[in-house]
């Protein structure tokens, strides 16, 4: 009696089905992010309605002091601010999910309308610190590992400290004192000379972000007075996030030389320098992008401070002028609305990882 051996396939279903694992982990991935967005951007919204009426209602904290006791009581009535806190806080959310992040106080504008004033000065800002850290935290960490335990990785992780540690605002004053003051060679705050702020005033189509602005003009002297005057700010910011690349790349690499597949390119004869670049040097960025949201977190706090420092007019001076007028509606609606950037960019953040490295998926 014969017997037939059927033999089970082992071509490209197993391998269709592993691809389709593992696109469907990515995709898990990808919503459960998505879904998170809503909860993170709930708990700080929340959070800062709770914090600012902790001091009262936004109109006695705004003009207590300046007006008559009835007219006073006649302002908040008439803003609603006399309603119990639960209806405020449900009318709040819901003129969120509208869009409508209110009205501020001292200048009775939309805050939509002062975020999209403001919004691309610190956006400029934002990503001209993030060039500098990538510049100086990268390149200064491979640097380290390379020289691990020696003198020039001791002096490394001394200045990645130093520059994570120092106030962004003293070491504003501290650029501001060598560049500005004392070498004359930079301006020393605005974000550009009152000539190409008139130039890029007449465009047509404004982007609000000088350098983009200044290249419409076509005129080569206004881009270098814009980045003139973004080069102090930036490396006040920037020197930040630096301090924090250069210890995980510094970190990153160390381990990658330690591991299997770098110890048998070694045993084959493969140059130290040359492990360090092909080997080990490209998978420890990845870490770099996955904490990348939240070093954007950490640029948007930082820009409060860097913009008044600088006078850079973005939203981080904006808050600042609210926060001295007492203007607690234009304060909550700004830190909302960073709220969501902040949560959206680490969203995409999460994505970009997830696409490069598939470990950090679900």
């Amino acid at each position: 009696m014969m017997t037939t051996t059927i033999e089970p396939e082992t071509g490209a279903a197993p391998a269709a089905t592993k691809q389709h694992d593992r696109g469907g982990s990515l995709g898990r991935y990808i919503a459960v992010r998505a879904v998170l967005i809503i909860p993170t951007v709930f708990i700080l919204v929340t959070t800062v309605f709770m914090l600012m009426r902790a001091t009262g209602d936004p109109i006695t904290a705004a003009q207590g002091g300046r007006l008559p006791a009835d007219q006073l009581a006649e302002r908040i009535a008439q803003a609603g601010y006399d309603r119990p806190l639960i209806t405020q806080y449900m009318e709040y959310l819901g003129n969120i999910m509208r869009g409508d992040f209110g009205t501020t106080l001292s200048d009775r504008r939309p805050v939509t309308e002062v975020i999209t004033t403001f919004g691309a000065a610190t956006l400029e800002l934002a990503v001209y610190a993030l060039i500098i850290a990538l510049l100086i935290g990268i390149p200064l960490g491979r640097l380290a590992a390379y020289h691990r335990d020696k003198a020039p990785d001791a002096m490394l992780r001394v200045l990645a400290i130093l520059a994570y540690a120092t106030p962004v605002f003293f070491a504003g004053l501290l650029l501001k004192l060598v560049f500005s003051v004392w070498l004359k060679v930079l301006p020393v705050a605005g974000r550009a000379s009152t000539g190409a702020e008139i130039k890029m005033q007449v465009l047509e189509r404004p982007t609000g972000i000088h350098l983009i602005d200044g290249l419409q003009t076509g005129d080569p002297s206004v881009i270098i007075d814009v980045l003139q005057h973004a080069v102090l700010p930036a490396l006040a910011l920037g020197m930040l996030t630096a301090g924090v690349f250069l210890r995980l790349v510094r970190t990153n690499v160390i381990g990658t030389l330690g591991s299997g597949y770098v110890e048998a390119a070694r045993s084959r004869g493969v140059p130290e320098r040359r492990l360090l670049k092909t080997h080990a040097y490209r998978p420890a960025l990845i870490p770099i992008i996955t904490v990348m949201g939240l070093q954007i977190a950490l640029l948007l706090g930082g820009a409060v401070l860097t913009e008044t420092t600088f006078e850079w007019k973005g939203l981080g001076f904006q808050l600042a002028a609210y926060l001295k007028a007492r203007d607690f509606v234009a304060v909550q609606g700004i830190v909302a609305v960073l709220a969501v950037i902040v949560a959206v960019t680490n969203f995409l953040v999460d994505v970009l990882a997830a696409l490069i490295d598939p470990r950090v998926r679900y």
